[in-house]
């Protein structure tokens, strides 16, 4: 995954915040299907952008920006996605939780 701040246009937009706490197995397996899901999320139509971090210890928060809910809803339908995320349950992760958020309001800022 990629680290940084995305892109993101004015709100509003949707937020899909998947929190997690891997169990350790195979880290080699889980980056390249992380990688092959950033991949693809890319070329998803409503894709956004994307945020993660994740600490030593396992637990983890990606935070993926949409569209639309109908964006959404197209990934998690996307037969490959779909597939990763049932080998994610049985094979990488002792507990997540995934919400799905509307941006209203964003603001920041940048030093410099």
């Amino acid at each position: 995954m990629s680290g940084g701040f995305a892109r993101l246009p004015a709100p509003p937009y949707y937020a899909v915040i998947f929190s997690s706490r891997r169990n350790g197995a195979d880290p080699g397996e889980y980056a390249a299907a992380a990688d092959r899901m950033l991949e693809l999320a890319r070329v998803q139509p409503g894709f956004l952008g994307v945020e993660s971090a994740r600490e030593a210890d396992g637990f983890g928060i990606t935070v993926s920006y949409w569209e639309s809910e109908a964006a959404i809803r197209a990934w998690r339908e996307h037969a490959e996605h779909a597939q990763v995320r049932r080998h994610g349950r049985r094979h990488w992760y002792e507990h997540y939780e995934l919400r799905v958020a509307r941006v209203e309001r964003a603001s920041g800022f940048e030093g410099g």
